[in-house]
């Protein structure tokens, strides 16, 4: 049965059973040093007092519904991590995987931290999510990815679906054919996708939501079918909803109860038991 906790991950770990999990998709804080905020607007048209120009001319007035932030900073990162990727690890099933998503100011310490972990030869691939969006300094190149890292716990052995695997369009559709044009090519360790847009109807309200693209192509292709698939930082819940779109069991666990409360709402459809925590509680 799917679940979401509210809990300190480290209180719920340790009683999960080793090689219980087929899939660990996780995006901890990225130890920015910085509060983490996601201010939520709507706007209504205003001719009059409207403070934004919209198409063909038309004034809209601004209303602000509210921020969510969290604090995304850490003294020692690694050691808040450490002991969480080392229960990751116990609770691997044979053929499971982990990803663990990162930016540049930490994804080369974790690395050698799972490979201490999981052992180097279980390193799969450093996938590089791009997108375009946002500021541009003019002191630096624009950062515009984050990274995600891939360990098996069984590297001659793990799931891997690879016609699973969604097909993106050929650059040059007229030299490879009119069978392979149609088909598509496979996408390669780069993975182009946007982020969610602001007023998308993706959007939850949670300042660090991934795409879910980006974790339905992991589910899918790291997972079969009945599989249980567990983020222990889940956030807005992305892994939660790609687990139950594509028939798999999900745990959800954070310990932010807006975060928990904004799950219940997203995965409501799965019909998810809730620990901790009851659906539209005030906190």
């Amino acid at each position: 049965m799917p679940k979401i906790i509210l809990a300190d991950n480290m209180e719920v770990l340790p009683t999960l059973a080793d090689g219980s999990v087929d899939l660990i998709c996780i995006d901890p804080p990225f130890n920015t040093g910085k509060t983490q905020r996601l201010s939520r607007i709507r706007t209504v048209q205003d001719e009059a007092g409207g403070d934004r120009v919209g198409f063909q001319g038309k004034r809209y007035r601004t209303i602000a519904l509210g921020t969510r932030e969290f604090s995304d900073v850490f003294d020692d990162f690694l050691a808040f991590l450490e002991p969480r990727l080392v229960e990751a690890h116990r609770i691997l099933a044979p053929a499971g995987s982990l990803f663990l998503h990162i930016d540049c100011r930490e994804s080369h310490r974790c690395r050698v931290l799972l490979d201490e972990i999981f052992g180097r030869e279980c390193f799969m691939n450093e996938i590089i999510w791009a997108y375009d969006y946002g500021g541009r300094p003019k002191t630096r190149w624009p950062a515009k990815h984050d990274t995600i890292l891939w360990y098996a716990r069984d590297p001659r052995s793990h799931t891997f679906n690879f016609d699973e695997i969604d097909r993106i369009p050929y650059m040059t559709p007229g030299l490879v054919g009119e069978e392979k044009a149609a088909r598509g090519k496979t996408p390669t360790d780069v993975w182009w996708h946007t982020i969610v847009p602001t007023q998308g109807r993706e959007r939850t309200g949670y300042p660090t939501q991934k795409p879910l693209g980006i974790l339905e192509r992991i589910v899918r292709v790291h997972s079969r079918p009945g599989d249980l698939v567990l983020d222990f930082f889940a956030g807005s819940g992305t892994a939660g909803e790609a687990a139950a779109r594509h028939g798999r069991d999900f745990v959800m666990i954070d310990s932010n109860p807006e975060a928990v409360e904004i799950m219940a709402r997203r995965l409501a459809f799965a019909e998810p038991e809730l620990i901790g925590f009851e659906r539209g509680a005030q906190h």
